[in-house]
């Protein structure tokens, strides 16, 4: 049965989606699914001059790729006219205030209070301007931002990862929710959406912890019903380090690039940072296995080497129906026998297209002693083949040329698919088929 659950995800379409943002969907969308919920993708797109219908597009596209579906699509660039009346009412309120400082002179106060070892939190020097002031100011060319007006006061709530928090608001400066230039910051079109859309879970990294004390202001403020927030830790490279972009592997399209399985991505993000072990699981399974009290506290260490390993275990165990979409996606056609033959080989789903060519198509085989060779193809058992036929015929080549142990089974690897690796031949011999091993060893059919 449906529940009342209701979240979202808000990334702002200005760049390619980082794995953290897609850790951040990928929880609630497993916490919204497992309720039985209705989650939201709202592209916070107020920001004009950086936001693209192309990144968010390619964003779609990517939490696609991960197997995430969502209720409702919404871009916050549709209800510019909603945050004008709200914003309107915050100024009629007495809550929404003018500011006239430029950034300089704003990092130059800040500087100062630092030097006399007071946090710099802004000192709200413009609710002392007179109306002659501030028309002086504006005549002058200086345009306000607009600041929401904290209360001072301390604001408690019970985080369902981090338990109770509180925070006093005079400790933090009031916040810009609108710019110079008119625009809004993500905060007033997020705490209005998240009151028109009756939002009941805010599901998000620990960086927005200092901002939801203001935040649950805001929203009283507008008038919406609290929702429950959860903030779990934020992921780190290996060493602690903040992750790049730069180093590979920290962007959605990165890990795509690289071919790996999204399976292997999803599985990876819901166990960082939970008492789980780090293991392959069904999107199903993770949706039943998602826990807030499984989350710790500690920074979650992302590491696309272990992301490689798990996509490997992931291949290892996969079945045929579960990748035959995106082999067919590139332009491999791989029978039952084949795919089991070659999948515990496998650490990239592209590496079956080297197999694909060894049973079906032209190789150049490594022939290191031509005589062997002959005298391998000599003995080579009539067909039908099965399962059995390798071991028939190297007991038979053993027999002939007495060579044994990696003298007898590298020689006819190297041969048969010219690589030194690979699957167990016992599977690959009768897909390879008699003509071609024949022709391999240099014997042509017979």
């Amino acid at each position: 049965m449906p529940s009342n659950v209701k979240t979202r995800f808000a990334p702002s379409p200005t760049g390619t989606l980082h794995v953290g943002n897609m850790r951040a969907a990928l929880l609630n969308w497993l916490y919204t699914r497992k309720m039985g919920g209705e989650i939201v993708l709202r592209f916070d797109d107020t920001d004009t001059a950086r936001s693209t219908r192309a990144f968010a597009d390619a964003i779609e596209a990517d939490l696609a790729w991960g197997g995430l579906t969502f209720d409702v699509i919404t871009r916050q660039s549709d209800h510019i006219a909603t945050y004008d009346a709200a914003a309107d009412k915050l100024k009629a309120d007495g809550l929404l205030y003018p500011c006239y400082e430029t950034p300089a002179e704003l990092d130059r106060r800040r500087k100062r209070q630092l030097s006399q070892g007071k946090p710099p939190v802004y000192d709200r020097a413009a609710l002392e301007l007179t109306d002659e002031d501030r028309a002086k100011l504006e005549a002058d060319g200086r345009t306000p931002h607009w600041r929401f007006r904290l209360s001072g006061t301390k604001v408690m709530w019970n985080d369902l990862i981090r338990g109770p928090q509180s925070i006093e608001t005079a400790s933090v400066s009031d916040p810009v929710l609108i710019r110079e230039d008119g625009t809004y910051t993500y905060m007033l079109p997020s705490s209005v959406d998240d009151a028109e859309m009756g939002i009941t879970h805010v599901l998000r990294g620990e960086d927005h912890v200092t901002n939801t004390a203001a935040q649950i202001e805001l929203l009283q403020a507008v008038g919406a019903q609290l929702p429950a927030f959860a903030h779990f830790p934020l992921m780190v490279a290996p060493g602690g380090a903040k992750l790049s972009k730069r180093e590979g592997g920290a962007s959605v399209r990165d890990v795509r690039e690289r071919g790996l399985e999204p399976g292997a991505l999803t599985s990876y993000l819901a166990h960082l940072g939970t008492s789980d072990d780090v293991k392959a699981a069904s999107l199903d399974d993770l949706i039943e296995g998602f826990e807030f009290s499984k989350f710790g506290r500690a920074p979650a260490h992302y590491d696309v080497a272990d992301l490689g390993r798990l996509n490997t275990d992931l291949l290892h165990t996969a079945e045929l129906a579960d990748v035959a979409t995106r082999l067919d996606a590139l332009g491999l056609t791989i029978s039952e026998t084949l795919w089991l033959a070659i999948r515990g080989n496998l650490e990239k789903l592209s590496d079956a297209a080297i197999w694909v060519q060894v049973t079906d198509g032209e190789i150049t085989p490594i022939i290191e002693d031509a005589d062997f060779a002959t005298k391998a193809a000599a003995v080579l058992p009539a067909t039908p083949w099965d399962e059995t036929t390798w071991n028939t015929w190297t007991d038979a080549v053993k027999a002939e040329t007495g060579a044994k142990g990696k003298g007898l089974f590298m020689p006819l690897r190297k041969a048969l698919t010219g690589l030194d690796h690979g699957p167990e031949l016992k599977a690959l011999l009768p897909l390879i088929g008699r003509d071609k091993v024949l022709a391999r060893l240099g014997a042509g059919t017979d």
